[in-house]
């Protein structure tokens, strides 16, 4: 089994090849970092890049939360990857253009031995699935069931994206196109267990306010954290998936109503003008106890 994934609001992709943009992990307020192996490394600086990436892991891996996207599984790029970078440090994979849970357990039974291999608990690296494919997205709840390691599993859609072409969707800023997608790949990655859903991606830099709205919309359809390409996106991002201080405030003021109710021999109660039961007791204390681990 995996090690216990953590909540994450941000996950902030780094291209691999750029050393001074590595090096910059200490001063960038992200949850997570994803050292990126994939479309943003030319094919010539591949072998530097995975040299890059292990020695980040190897810096900076005990005080941050580090991923790498490797390449594809249908690459002869993929293996190389993953033997350059499990190590001590790493949380886990990006495995992009997943295209079912087959891929999953391939990946899996050979990060069991680079593991094994490094000195490393067994199962502590996590992989992310990302379903950039029609066939990938619709066996999303197999793939999410194909192993304990998957944790962070969701849906990105960007304009001319991996996702966009594969099922023809032209992007807009309000995301109905991609809605049934995004919905979708919830619901299967919360059936199957995963914990933190992630989403993705905005790609205009400077339209912050449109990167607040399209945040805002992701964590209303339940997901709990979501990828960035700029730094200058992260405060929106983290702001918009903490829980705010009203929101805790009134979680443990229905608790507390729901508890003084119970002791009084019912289940239902008058709260804030609306009539509330035990079953949101227990969305209660699951709202705070993530508000916990967040402020950790």
């Amino acid at each position: 089994m995996p090690i216990d994934p953590k909540p994450l609001r941000s996950a902030l992709f780094i291209p691999g090849n750029r050393q001074r943009w590595l090096d910059r992990v200490p001063t960038i307020e992200s949850d997570s970092f994803i050292f990126d192996l994939e479309d943003s490394v030319p094919e010539a600086e591949r072998e530097d890049a995975r040299r890059l990436v292990r020695a980040a892991i190897g810096q900076f891996g005990g005080d941050h939360t580090l991923f790498v996207r490797t390449n594809a599984p249908d690459t002869a790029h993929l293996l190389d990857d993953l033997e350059a970078v499990v190590c001590p440090g790493l949380c886990g994979i990006l495995l992009p253009k997943t295209r079912g849970p087959e891929d999953v357990v391939v990946v899996a039974a050979i990060l069991d031995w680079l593991e094994y291999r490094a000195g490393m608990p067994a199962g502590s690296v996590i992989i992310n699935p990302l379903l950039e494919t029609a066939e990938g997205i619709r066996q999303a709840y197999e793939v999410a069931k194909a192993s304990p390691r998957v944790a962070h599993m969701g849906a990105s859609a960007a304009p001319g994206g991996d996702a966009a072409q594969a099922i023809g969707f032209t992007w807009t800023a309000e995301g109905d196109e991609s809605l049934y997608l995004r919905s979708k790949i919830l619901l299967d990655a919360r059936a199957a267990g995963v914990a933190y859903p992630m989403t993705g991606l905005w790609t205009d830099i400077h339209d912050l306010d449109g990167l607040r709205g399209f945040a805002q919309r992701a964590r209303q359809l339940g997901y709990t954290g979501m990828k960035a390409i700029h730094p200058l996106h992260l405060p929106v991002i983290n702001e918009v998936f903490s829980p705010t201080t009203e929101e805790v405030t009134y979680w443990e003021e229905l608790i507390e109503a729901m508890e003084e109710a119970e002791r009084r021999g019912t289940t239902a109660v008058t709260f804030r003008g609306a009539m509330v039961d035990t079953a949101m007791v227990k969305t209660g204390r699951d709202k705070l106890a993530l508000a916990r681990r967040l402020s950790k």
